[in-house]
C-alpha cells in the first residue's frame, strides 16, 4: 500500500512539473581578503610587488578567533603549499601545516614535522574547520587550529612567538615533494599571534635591485654618466 501511495506520489509531481527538493548548494570557498591585512589579521607576501593573494607566488595570514589562530595560505602552485613554525630559520625540527592538493581535485589539510630536511607526516592533526580549493593553477586554503596545545613535540604552541618558514611545491599522488626554490623565505624575525603585520618580501626576480648596495651603485653611475668623464 505504502509502495502505491509513493507511486502516486511521483507520477502527481511529474504530471504537474512540481520540483522535488535538491540538496543545498555547497558553499564556495570564500576569496582571501587582503584590505584586512595589518589590521585585523597578519599577512606575508612573497613575489611582485602590490601582489595580492591570487598573484603572489606566496601568501599567508593569520589571525586569532577565541581559542584558536585561522590561517590561510595560497601559492602559485598545483601541488602544495605550507607554513612551517620553526625555533630558528633553519629546516629541521618544525611543526608544518601544508595544504595539498590530490589526484581528485581536493585540497586536504596535513600535519608534518620536519626530520632534518624530510618532511613526515603526523597523524595527529590539529587542523579543523578545514577548507580548500584548487583554482588557477594555485592551491588556497583556509584552517583553524588551537593557540594553546598540550606540550609535545610535534605541535608548537601558537601563544609563543615562531619564526615562520615558507614553502610549495609539486605533490605525486597526493603526496608532496621538494619545494619549488632551493631557499624558500623565512620571517625576517619571531612572529607573535597577537601582532598583526602586513609584510612583504620581493621574490628573487625582484630583488636585484632592492638591496642598498644596489641602489648605492644605480645611484654612483647615474652621477658618473650625468657628469660625463674627464
Amino acid at each position: 500500500f505504502l509502495f502505491f501511495v509513493f507511486y502516486l506520489v511521483v507520477i502527481y509531481f511529474n504530471y504537474t512539473g512540481y520540483p522535488f527538493p535538491t540538496a543545498p548548494p555547497v558553499d564556495p570557498f570564500a576569496k582571501i581578503r587582503v584590505d584586512d591585512c595589518g589590521k585585523t589579521k597578519g599577512c606575508f607576501r612573497y613575489g611582485k610587488p602590490g601582489c595580492n593573494a591570487e598573484t603572489c607566488d606566496y601568501f599567508l595570514s593569520y589571525r586569532r578567533i577565541g581559542a584558536d589562530v585561522e590561517f590561510e595560505l595560497s601559492a602559485d602552485t598545483d601541488g602544495w603549499v605550507a607554513v612551517g613554525f620553526s625555533s630558528d630559520k633553519k629546516m629541521g625540527g618544525d611543526d608544518v601545516m601544508a595544504c595539498v592538493h590530490d589526484d581528485n581535485g581536493r585540497v586536504r589539510i596535513q600535519h608534518f614535522y620536519n626530520v632534518g630536511q624530510w618532511a613526515k607526516e603526523i597523524q595527529r592533526n590539529p587542523a579543523r574547520d578545514e577548507e580548500g580549493v584548487f583554482e588557477n593553477n594555485r592551491v588556497t586554503c583556509r584552517f583553524k587550529r588551537p593557540v594553546y596545545v598540550p606540550r609535545e613535540e610535534t605541535i608548537v604552541d601558537l601563544h609563543l612567538s615562531w619564526y615562520y618558514l615558507f614553502a610549495w611545491g609539486p605533490a605525486i599522488q597526493g603526496s608532496i615533494t621538494r619545494h619549488d626554490i632551493d631557499s624558500p623565505p623565512v620571517s625576517e624575525r619571531v612572529v607573535s599571534i597577537y601582532k598583526y603585520e602586513d609584510i612583504f618580501m620581493p621574490s628573487a626576480a625582484y630583488q636585484t635591485f632592492s638591496s642598498p648596495f644596489c641602489l648605492l651603485l644605480i645611484v654612483a653611475l647615474t652621477f658618473y654618466l650625468l657628469m660625463g668623464t674627464p
